[in-house]
C-alpha cells in the first residue's frame, strides 16, 4: 500500500530539504547568485512530482546582521541594542525573499505553476535544555579581550576566544520542542504551496506567563528540519550540504563513502565518534531522530549538486530505520490513520 500517488511513473514523495546556510553566500549579492543554483536543485525535485518543503540554515547572513546591529548601538549615534532573536527573525525575512524570488523564477522558466512562501517560524525549546548552560554558537564579530570584557559587563554577553583571531560572543544551542506556526504550515502544504519554513532552525522562543518570548540561542537547523518532516508526516528528510557521501575515518588515507545506513550502524559510528562534532554529527542524528519515529521513511545526506538526482541508487547517504536499508511497508492501520489526518 503506497502513501503518495504516482506521477508520470515516479512515487510522488512529500521531502523535507534542509538548505545549508554556508550555500547561500556571505554578503546579499552572493547570495542571489547562491539561490539561484539551490533554486535549480529544489525545483527539479518539484518538476519530479515531490511535495517539497524548505528549510535553511542562516550562520553568515544572522551573523552578519547581528554584527552590524552591534556595531549600530556600540559605535558613533547610539541606537537601541537588537535581540539576537530579532535578528533572527529578520535572517528568516531577508533569506526566504531570495529565495521566493529565485523559486519563482526558476519554476516559471520550467513552465511549473506553483506559489512559493515564506513562513517566519518561531520554535519552542525548553528553558530547562541543558544546553543553555553551555555556550557553545558562536556568532556575530570578533572583538579584542577589551571590547568583549566591556560587552559582558555592560549587556551580560558572553564571549569565546577563536583561534587566536580574536572573542567572538556565544550563545546556547537547545533541541527544538515544538513549532509554533505548524498549523499553518500544514495547511498550506496542504494547499499545494511550496512553503520555505524554520529559517536559520527557527526563532527560538521560550513560554512564560506573559506569552512566547524569544530568547538569545541558535536551534541547530537540521534538527528543526528533521522535527518540521516529523510533524508533516514526510516521506523523506534531505539534507544538502558541502560533501556528496557521509564518510568514515574523514580526512584520513583510509576514508570509506557510505552510501546506506541502518539506525543500529549510525548509532554505532557516533558511539565510536566518527562524526565531526560541529559538522556532520547533528546531520546525522537529526537523521535518526527522524527515520526512528516514523516507520518505513528514509533520511538522504548528499550535497546541493546531487540534489536531483539524490533518490537514485548509490547517489549520496541514505540512512533507514530497518535492516533491510530500504523503505519499509508501513502498517495498513497506520497509513489509514495518515489518511484520516491529513497526512
Amino acid at each position: 500500500m503506497q502513501l503518495s500517488p504516482e506521477v508520470d511513473g515516479m512515487k510522488k514523495q512529500r521531502i523535507v530539504v534542509a538548505l545549508g546556510g554556508n550555500a547561500l553566500g556571505d554578503t546579499p549579492a552572493k547570495q542571489i547568485q547562491a539561490v539561484r543554483k539551490a533554486s535549480e536543485a529544489i525545483a527539479g525535485l518539484v518538476e519530479q512530482g515531490h511535495e517539497i518543503i524548505l528549510g535553511h540554515g542562516n550562520g553568515p547572513q544572522v551573523g552578519i546582521i547581528n554584527s552590524a546591529m552591534s556595531y549600530a548601538a556600540e559605535s558613533g549615534p547610539k541606537i537601541p541594542s537588537m535581540p539576537f532573536a530579532e535578528c533572527g527573525a529578520m535572517s528568516q525575512g531577508f533569506i526566504g525573499y531570495h529565495l521566493q524570488q529565485a523559486l519563482n523564477q526558476e519554476l516559471l522558466r520550467r513552465r511549473i505553476s506553483r506559489t512559493v512562501v515564506s513562513v517566519v517560524t518561531q520554535v519552542l525549546v525548553d528553558r530547562q535544555d541543558p544546553a543553555f548552560q553551555e555556550y557553545t554558537k558562536p556568532i556575530g564579530r570578533f572583538y579584542t579581550r577589551e571590547q568583549a570584557e566591556r560587552l559582558t559587563e555592560e549587556y551580560g554577553y558572553r564571549f569565546m576566544e577563536d583561534a587566536g583571531r580574536g572573542y567572538r560572543r556565544v550563545v546556547p544551542s537547545p533541541r527544538p520542542r515544538q513549532i509554533v506556526e505548524l498549523p499553518a504550515i500544514r495547511r498550506m502544504v496542504q494547499s499545494g504551496l511550496l512553503v520555505i519554513a524554520v529559517g536559520g532552525g527557527g526563532i527560538p522562543v521560550i513560554e512564560d506567563e506573559d506569552g512566547l518570548k524569544g530568547v538569545d540561542a541558535v536551534i541547530d537547523k537540521d534538527r528543526s528540519c528533521a522535527r518540521l518532516a516529523l510533524e508533516l508526516k514526510a516521506d523523506i528528510l534531505m539534507i544538502l550540504t558541502a560533501v556528496d557521501h557521509v564518510c568514515i575515518r574523514f580526512n584520513r588515507p583510509d576514508q570509506k563513502s557510505l552510501t546506506s545506513l541502518t539506525k543500529e550502524e549510525a548509532e554505532q559510528y557516533l558511539a565510536q565518534g566518527e562524526f565531526g562534532k560541529g559538522s556532520m554529527q547533528p546531520k546525522v542524528e537529526a537523521c535518526l531522530d527522524f527515520v526512528s519515529k516514523l516507520p518505513g521513511r528514509m533520511a538522504v545526506i548528499t550535497s546541493l549538486e546531487n540534489a536531483g538526482i539524490a533518490l537514485e541508487d548509490g547517489v549520496g547517504t541514505k540512512i533507514y530505520s530497518n535492516e533491510e536499508k530500504e523503505p519499509a511497508s508501513c502498517p495498513e492501520d497506520y497509513v489509514i490513520r495518515l489518511d484520516q489526518t491529513g497526512r
